[in-house]
């Protein structure tokens, strides 16, 4: 069985600073990093706290956004009386 090495599009080498030339895999669960321009090879162990999502402002709600009541919004018709 053969592991699929991917480059990263716009990495830069940490040892060589030459931009695209790291390439990664996942194997065992250990995530290996190299570069095909130098000696740089870097191995991370895969944390399941990394596999979830990150909290942002987008996917948060805030605590005053809890708190309102929401409403439907009727339109009008100024020449109709309202219901």
């Amino acid at each position: 069985m053969s592991t699929v090495k991917r480059f990263i599009a716009g990495v830069i080498c940490p040892r060589c600073a030459e931009m695209d030339r790291i390439r990664a895999w996942e194997q065992n669960g250990i995530r290996y990093r190299e570069c095909v321009s130098c000696d740089f090879f870097e191995q991370l162990p895969i944390e399941e706290d990394a596999l979830t999502e990150m909290t942002t402002r987008v996917n948060q709600v805030r605590d005053d956004q809890k708190q309102q009541d929401v409403q439907p919004v009727r339109i009008m018709d100024p020449g109709k009386p309202p219901r």
